[in-house]
């Protein structure tokens, strides 16, 4: 089951989600994004060391490293 958590704002529920992205210097880093729908990439947990936060205005989940 993949991990999901829902905005106090819209009520809506969203599907942590991760890929891994290569940058011009051949770096490799994995990117982290919330989704509407549970899809290929889905994680089903939260990654060690990150919190959810919430955008205030528009209520959608942000990734944020734990301090």
């Amino acid at each position: 089951m993949a991990f999901s958590t829902v905005s106090k704002k819209s009520g809506k529920t969203y599907f942590l989600h991760h890929r891994l992205q290569e940058l011009r210097g051949g770096q490799k880093v994995t990117l982290y994004y919330f989704g509407g729908e549970a899809k290929e990439g889905a994680l089903d947990a939260l990654p060690e060391g990150y919190e959810i936060s919430e955008n205030e205005r528009t209520g959608l989940p942000l990734l944020k490293k734990k301090r």
